[in-house]
């Protein structure tokens, strides 16, 4: 005998360890058929939102849609029913199994289907989103770009190529591919979304801002182009009108965590208790999806800091941190290992000024994330000879490169001649070249390219490297508190973080060993104290003179899309320093790991 209760109280629980899976919320949508016709649609929704390869489930939402004479609905669910049956079986079939984490099945079969359908447009860009989930990115990259010229009609094709182009920082040529699309479809209001998106990447924020800005006077009930529009406001400097535009967002969508975030992220915005119960309100709901619970959670955690309510603040980091956590296949044991890996391969004697390309231009400032690297990117940026950039992918590009060759990098690192290490270094300037302007030195400010020293002084051995370093316990709660739009994925665990710091040290210690007097260590704690002589510090570090702009950086005006964003436009203060305090009771595990009260 059927036991639909008991079924659904399993479900229940399954789901609460696994908040993203699909087949969970379809089986409740079954349970719930025959008795609960809301629920039954909350369920199958859920399933496909989390595997849109569930046929099964999107025909159940057919028959629930045309029921409920939900016209609009309904169209949407027959176009992915219709896409999903003229897909080949296997091709529908590994879409399933990627979706369902099994990468490895599902590469096998995508991968046996091309041996007798070379070049299929739908199983190539199907096997590359399988490399991006293993992080295999230029094999991704070849596929996307491959599939791009043979199917140059094919929107989906050129999509998913500028998306990956994005992810890898390679934003100027995402604006080709985005100007290219737009040509063949003039009026498509996605193309041209995906032209401001490749705009704000390359720092050209008027004409994404002009973008968003038409779009949203044609159709302002698109809640995520308004948070789109307060992302490129904000890079800009103007956050009065990013909040205008965030907070715009959700009278369109009240259950929108992406904006309630981003509120939040301006690190500067105060919610009233009407926006935090109205946050709590949507965070109940059933409805509420996955990932705006996720951005609530973390918009709630510093609505009440800012109130003063530590235990609660804590109460919603933590769930917002469990819940993302839960969605990510994250081993900190791994990263150990890789970290370690890199110790094996670059010795002291590994290095030779002589090899590599010899430009002196690039200043990487590294480190752990929220460890101040933005402060120093605004200081150095205010020099007159120094260009300020942002975040740049291209030295985790040319690792990712090297992934795939028969030795693994960084180990096949040191059989690299001469002319191949010259050659990956000028490979770096030329990729770099369009986020420059005059100056005759740039700013890469990529932290975790800490992880890469050796290959960056392989390549390029006459750059500068600024480590930025922040005490343990604000460095790794500041980060535990932050919800970062990609990577940083051991940052939802405070065991994780606190171990991650750990490595990081270690390996910086490394580094320093190997690379004697190449690394500059700058202690935030000492820039907050001494703003001038560490500024003279960095400088002369650098070669470079004193400007007094350096000490004035909160005046520059710059592109700046990192959190840190308006912290930087002010003068120096203190009030992030311990700010882990108020929390010190939920924090023993971390202490525990990192050591000190500091």
């Amino acid at each position: 005998m059927a036991k639909p209760d008991s079924a659904i109280e399993i479900l229940d629980s399954l789901i609460s360890q696994f908040p993203d899976y699909a087949r969970g919320y379809q089986e409740l949508g079954y349970c719930y058929l025959q008795r609960d016709k809301a629920k039954a649609a909350h369920g199958f929704y859920q399933a496909t939102r989390f595997n849109p390869a569930l046929l099964s489930a999107w025909r159940q939402l057919e028959a629930i849609y045309k029921e409920d004479d939900q016209q609009q609905a309904l169209t949407l669910c027959q176009q992915q029913i219709e896409f999903l049956l003229s897909l080949p079986k296997p091709i529908l079939g590994a879409t399933d199994l990627m979706h369902d984490g099994q990468l490895h099945k599902a590469e096998q079969v995508c991968r046996q289907f091309l041996t007798t359908n070379k070049h299929h447009p739908e199983a190539m860009m199907l096997l590359a989103e399988i490399g991006m989930q293993c992080k295999v990115y230029s094999d991704a990259e070849f596929l996307l770009e491959s599939c791009f010229t043979l199917y140059p009609d094919n929107d989906r094709a050129a999509a998913a190529y500028q998306s990956l182009l994005s992810k890898l920082g390679k934003f100027p040529d995402a604006v080709e591919v985005a100007k290219r699309r737009l040509k063949q479809s003039p009026d498509n209001f996605t193309v041209k979304v995906g032209l401001a998106h490749a705009f704000v990447g390359v720092g050209n924020l008027d004409e994404a801002i002009d973008i968003y800005s038409a779009l949203l006077l044609e159709n302002p009930d698109r809640p995520a182009v308004w948070v789109a529009l307060g992302h490129a406001l904000k890079a800009k400097g103007d956050t009065s009108k990013a909040i205008s535009a965030y907070e715009k967002a959700t009278e369109f969508a009240e259950d929108f965590g992406d904006a309630y975030w981003s509120l939040a992220n301006t690190k500067t915005y105060q919610f009233s208790d009407a926006w935090l119960s109205l946050m709590k309100e949507q965070l109940s709901k059933a409805s509420t999806k996955l990932d705006d619970c996720i951005h609530l959670c973390f918009a709630l955690g510093k609505g009440l800091e800012d109130k003063g309510d530590a235990d609660g603040a804590f109460h919603y980091y933590h769930k917002g941190n469990d819940l993302k956590k839960r969605t990510l296949q994250f081993d900190i044991a791994r990263t150990e290992t890789a970290l370690n890996a890199q110790k094996t391969a670059f010795t002291e004697e590994s290095f030779s000024k002589k090899e590599g390309c010899q430009s002196p231009d690039p200043i990487f400032i590294v480190g752990l994330p929220r460890a101040g690297s933005t402060l120093l990117e605004q200081i150095l940026a205010s020099h007159s000879m120094v260009d300020g950039t942002m975040e740049l992918h291209d030295i985790l590009g040319i690792a990712s490169s090297l992934s795939n060759q028969n030795t693994p990098y960084p180990l096949n690192v040191g059989s690299l001649g001469a002319e191949a290490l010259k050659l990956l270094g000028e490979r770096y300037i030329k990729q770099t070249r369009p986020y420059r302007q005059s100056a005759p030195f740039f700013i890469d400010k990529m932290p975790n390219n800490f992880i890469h020293i050796g290959l960056i002084k392989k390549i390029l051995p006459n750059a500068k490297i600024i480590d930025a370093r922040r005490a343990p316990m604000d460095c790794c709660f500041s980060g535990f508190k932050q919800l970062f739009g990609d990577g940083q994925e051991f940052s939802y665990s405070l065991t994780d973080i606190g171990r991650y710091y750990n490595a990081y040290l270690s390996l910086m210690d490394h580094w320093h060993t190997v690379l004697p007097g190449d690394i500059l260590t700058v202690q935030h704690e000492d820039v907050l104290d001494d703003l001038e002589g560490q500024v003279k510090r960095i400088l002369d570090f650098c070669g470079l003179p004193f400007e007094s702009a350096c000490l004035d950086f909160y005046k520059t005006k710059r592109v700046i899309k990192t959190p840190s964003a308006e912290q930087v436009r002010q003068p120096i203060y203190q009030t992030g320093r311990a700010q882990w305090k108020p929390f010190e009771a939920h924090l023993e595990a971390l202490k525990s790991i990192v050591g000190g009260t500091d």
